[in-house]
């Protein structure tokens, strides 16, 4: 092949291939998680904090029930509980109010435009956060698993993992939908997010069994895939966990499988309506004024 030859073979080949489909969702989720995990090496603070402030709140809940005397259970379940608030934390401030923060900093209008998918994009902040969630749930287990003597002895390890999924699947899927509400309530989205905090470490049971609370009260609240899910995980973990199980860990397997379907569909559709709004009326929140 002479150099002639080589030049036009050269300049008659495609600059650059297209992607589409499952290659550009991808693609778009890794490049989404590759600034937050890099960020997340660049400040090595955050790790401290992440780790340090949810051990305070465990540890004073382990001291407030050894002084009541309650159950050694209760121990493991604290431990547990403080290490899955970091899930709800970062669906609830990296997934949720995400859409609304990216407005508020002018990047949501290209993210909009741009041929991939909003799902995919939401995906790759949240995966890319759950680098720290994940060092800060396992810091916080082995930490408080060392302080407080805490045993652990798992009843089905596929059970468990089916359960762990599914919750991760449904929670997940939940944050994606709310971040499209909260986008469409406008500037109340930060507020709503700040609500939603406290009230939600309360009816999904994050330091004490579920069963505790009335029934009917347990049951609204299982509307949070994390309630059925600690549920799950701590009756497969803990010796006596059954005896404080809100239901059965089979009938929670199936309930978080429906959510998980549920959620993720609700979301695509809201996403979908964000974006029709965006494009065919030019505004993004669901308010004319």
């Amino acid at each position: 092949m002479n150099n002639q030859q080589a030049r036009d073979r050269a300049l008659n080949r495609p600059y650059s291939r297209k992607d589409t489909g499952w290659r550009l969702f991808l693609k778009t989720i890794i490049a989404r998680a590759y600034p937050r995990i890099i960020g997340q090496q660049r400040e090595i603070s955050w790790v401290v904090f992440d780790v340090i402030m949810p051990m305070l709140a465990v540890i004073s809940y382990v001291l407030v029930y050894r002084a009541l005397k309650a159950p050694e259970e209760y121990i493991g379940f604290v431990v547990m509980g403080g290490a899955m608030t970091a899930f709800w934390m970062n669906v609830l401030w990296s997934m949720s109010s995400q859409l609304y923060w990216e407005k508020e900093q002018g990047n949501l209008a290209l993210y909009i435009m741009a041929p991939n998918s909003m799902m995919a994009i939401l995906l790759g902040m949240a995966l890319g956060g759950m680098l720290a969630t994940a060092m800060r749930a396992v810091a916080v287990i082995l930490l408080g698993s060392l302080m407080f003597g805490v045993t652990y002895e798992v009843s089905s390890f596929l059970q468990l993992l089916a359960v762990f999924m599914l919750a991760m699947i449904a929670l997940y899927g939940m944050g994606m939908m709310m971040a499209s509400a909260f986008l469409l309530f406008g500037r109340e989205a930060w507020h709503m997010a700040n609500l939603a905090q406290e009230p939600i470490f309360l009816a999904s049971g994050f330091y004490f069994p579920i069963k505790s609370l009335p029934f009917w009260v347990a049951a609204g609240a299982s509307i949070i895939p994390l309630t059925l899910g600690m549920d799950a995980m701590r009756q497969l973990v803990f010796p006596s966990g059954f005896s404080f199980g809100f239901i059965s860990v089979s009938l929670e397997i199936i309930l978080l499988a429906g959510m998980s379907v549920l959620f993720v569909a609700a979301a695509k559709v809201l996403l979908a309506y964000v974006e029709k709004i965006a494009v065919r009326e030019g505004r993004i929140t669901e308010s004319r004024r």
